[in-house]
């Protein structure tokens, strides 16, 4: 590989800049932060609701553990109004006329509640309202409400709940990106990569947050699957499209996780032993709120020692762990301060020759500190200061001669958000998110340093969005982002825009615009993730952006059904990414390294869900098309040197169809399905090799393949099955136990993975590398 293509000349003119930028976010952050401290005691006056009106605002949450409940769906049941619950639990139902009510609250999994209330004019009633999880006996009989309340789907958002993930029978460990490549318009590369491909998107278009803090590299095991420990879980939530003006930096989709806040009520736990890695998660009350801690380890060592008699070519040490925290504390009834870490590492050791061998050592580290405040009933606010570290250090030793890499990310931000609501038609939110990034990257060769690079680059945005209800049935939600990168002082707005009607209650009519911009590109190993490096924009190498169009129907089409309709279309413009035609980079300029092109995507999902009942589960269906171009590529035959056309990515599939079933047999044992199909991946195909003898410049032969148009072949279709059982029952009669039985490709279907061609042979050998085969596994946890 070549160890030069990150140089770029770097004027002290570009550094002045960014650090002057860095002091202005700086200065930007600490003012918003006085008004938002001086805006409780100052803004009562001027946000006092007339005499005659009344509110009722405060978190929802668990009855059991506490734990906030993001987006639950909340109504007046007397009056059309209603909301939800938003990312730290909070609601608000502000300009009620005074009298008596019955306010519903429904959850995804819990039982429905009904709280009667009784408002006085001007009154601001807090009220905290607690779900309980269905299958839990209640000591009093709650009224159900006459008019059902359904889950309220925004455009472009799909949801994971995290006991889901644990549920579905997957390949090692049960995996949330696994779990979400089940979604419509979610593609996944091969069985042996847990990349996100959305809606034609690759896996840097997807900004992934957990706690609300960026994570570079949230994969295991050379990308097998993700590093989100399904214990830890509270709440995913995935934006494929057309996503609000709150989030920005990448021009695809957004992934936010929600780390567990700990058990309020009581100390508790779980355990779970399986054949190829092992959890513990622990959680509890303390005096002034909860905690968490959880730990995921690999337990592969017995096996590889096992397979090494076998093969020399068996790592000598492999394994990848995981560390979840945090801790959660009510400062005041109003304050609360969250603060949360995360540590993932994988370290392997592998013999690849007589006198040769890699070390890997990589991961991620990320922290964040979260204080919330309810200034008024009206307004709620958010802070927070984040930290995020990806580390990668590959050393190669052959022939007694080493070669060493230092790969580092570092980013440290700042964030602030207030949601203000004016008027019982208007939800206003704004923010900042600001911060510098440390780039560092390092070359060694038998103990020299061949090539070092460090950069700081610093970014800054501001979001500004209005949630309208033009009438009962109309919803309007406008909102603009300004965002700006010092490494070639980039600055770019983006509107963003969503409209919903509601014909009747059951059909909801929906439809987004936005525009995104993205400033870091990734440089991937399909082979190991922990060689991705990430580049940024720079003077000559513009931000990637583009346009998101998504219309869509949301509708109950009968009882216990539900049924999501999307089309879209997305453009991609201006992408960059490392030119593999330049074979010597040395003293090239940083923007002369890359090459630039665009791409399109367009598809429509069907997503048919059944949530209720013994049977549950879900049907999604994806068409969908995806084109890149860039100079050089499929060169028309009589076109101009460099011209190109479309091609399909590798990642492009035209059908995609999951089918996902649970059946409740009995107290005990539950039985879960999983079936995939999918178009096969675009390849490139070799038809053949020559050989060009007698050259001016020696008489070493020259040999060239031949190949067809880029990704013009196609690999064949994927399919296949996997089946789960679940037994419950208890562990010596003192906590709630459960055996999960597995079986992977269970008719041991042998997708490709991709073909190897021997030209030594005439004709031509052609031979298949295949996926994974047919797979058992087992798993015993414990939950006390």
């Amino acid at each position: 590989m070549n160890r030069c293509f990150l140089y770029r000349p770097r004027p002290e003119r570009i550094r002045e800049q960014g650090v002057q930028l860095l002091r202005s976010a700086c200065r930007l952050c600490s003012l918003l932060l006085l008004v938002v401290l001086l805006w409780g005691p100052l803004s009562r006056p001027a946000l006092a609701q007339s005499q005659d009106r009344a509110s009722v605002y405060g978190y929802v949450s668990d009855a059991q553990t506490g734990e906030t409940l993001i987006a639950a769906n909340l109504a007046i049941l007397e009056t059309q109004r209603g909301g939800s619950s938003n990312s730290a639990g909070y609601y608000a139902l502000t300009d009620l006329e005074p009298g008596s009510y019955t306010l519903a609250v429904s959850f995804i999994g819990y039982r429905m509640l009904q709280q009667p209330i009784e408002l006085e004019a001007g009154e601001q009633l807090r009220l905290d309202l607690e779900l309980v999880p269905e299958g839990v006996q209640l000591e009093e009989i709650v009224v159900q409400s006459e008019e059902e309340m359904r889950e309220r789907r925004n455009i472009g958002i799909a949801t994971m709940e995290a006991a889901r993930v644990r549920e579905l029978p997957a390949v090692i460990e049960p995996d949330l990106f696994r779990s979400i490549q089940l979604m419509p318009g979610v593609k996944a590369a091969s069985d042996y990569s847990s990349g996100l491909y959305i809606r034609g998107g690759s896996p840097d278009q997807t900004l992934i947050l957990l706690d609300e803090t960026t994570v570079y590299n949230p994969t295991h095991f050379f990308g097998f699957y993700s590093t989100f420990n399904p214990d830890a879980i509270k709440d995913v939530r995935l934006y494929k499209g057309g996503y609000p003006a709150e989030y920005g930096g990448r021009i695809g989709s957004v992934l936010t996780v929600y780390n567990k806040d700990g058990n309020r009520n009581e100390f508790g736990g779980v355990v779970s032993a399986g054949m190829l890695a092992s959890r513990a998660m622990l959680e509890g009350p303390h005096r002034y709120g909860s905690w968490m801690v959880a730990v995921r380890r690999s337990t592969l060592e017995p096996l590889l020692a096992a397979l090494r008699t076998q093969s020399e070519s068996i790592p000598d040490k492999f394994h990848f762990l995981d560390i979840n925290a945090r801790v959660n504390a009510d400062v005041t009834p109003r304050d609360r301060l969250t603060f949360s870490v995360y540590q993932g590492q994988d370290r392997l050791s592998v013999p690849f020759a007589d006198d040769a061998s890699i070390r890997l050592n990589y991961g991620n580290r990320t922290g964040s500190l979260n204080w919330r405040h309810i200034f008024h009933d009206r307004l709620f606010g958010r802070l927070t200061a984040t930290i995020s570290n990806y580390y990668s250090d590959p050393d190669f030793r052959i022939a007694g001669t080493d070669f060493n890499r230092i790969n580092r990310i570092e980013d440290l931000s700042i964030k602030a958000d207030l949601e203000y609501l004016p008027s019982e038609h208007h939800t206003v939110t704004g923010g900042i998110w600001a911060g510098i990034m440390n780039f560092r990257f390092q070359d060694r060769f038998d103990g020299n340093v061949t090539f070092t690079n460090r950069s700081k680059p610093t970014y800054a945005s501001a979001y500004v969005q209005d949630r309208w209800e033009l009438a009962p049935r109309w919803t309007l939600e406008g909102g603009l982002r300004l965002s700006h990168f010092s490494e070639g002082n980039y600055t770019r707005l983006e509107p963003r825009l969503s409209l919903e009607h509601e014909p009747d209650e059951r059909i909801r009519l929906q439809f987004a615009y936005g525009r995104y911009v993205q400033h870091l590109t990734l440089v991937t190993n399909e082979a190991f993730s922990g060689f991705d490096i990430w580049l940024t924009t720079d003077h000559g190498v513009t931000p990637a952006w583009g346009d998101q169009w998504v219309a869509g129907v949301k509708t109950l089409p009968f009882e216990g059904y539900q049924l999501d309709m999307e089309v879209y279309y997305r453009t991609m413009q201006d992408l960059f990414e490392l030119n593999p035609f330049i074979q010597d980079v040395a003293g090239i300029d940083y923007e002369a390294l890359f090459r630039f092109g665009k791409g399109y995507a367009w598809g429509a999902e069907w997503l048919l869900e059944k949530k209720e009942g013994p049977w549950t589960g879900h049907i999604g269906y994806t068409f969908s098309i995806t084109r890149r171009k860039f100079p050089g590529f499929n060169t028309p035959p009589l076109g101009r040197p460099g011209t190109a056309r479309f091609y399909a990515p590798k990642y492009d599939r035209t059908h995609d169809l999951t089918m996902v079933a649970s059946r409740q047999l009995s107290r005990r044992w539950r039985l879960n399905a999983v079936f995939s199909y999918a178009t096969g991946q675009a390849y490139t195909e070799p038809t053949g090799r020559t050989q060009i003898g007698h050259l001016p410049w020696g008489n070493i032969s020259q040999e060239t393949f031949i190949v067809e148009e880029l990704n013009r072949a196609r690999l064949p279709a994927y399919h296949r099955l996997d089946l789960g059982a679940i037994r419950t029952g208890t562990f010596f009669g003192r906590a709630q136990a459960e055996w999960q039985f597995q079986i992977i490709n269970a008719y041991s279907r042998r997708n490709i993975w991709f073909y190897q061609y021997d030209f030594d042979e005439n004709p031509v050998e052609k031979s298949s590398v295949p996926l994974l085969p047919i797979l058992p596994a087992i798993s015993y946890t414990v939950q006390f």
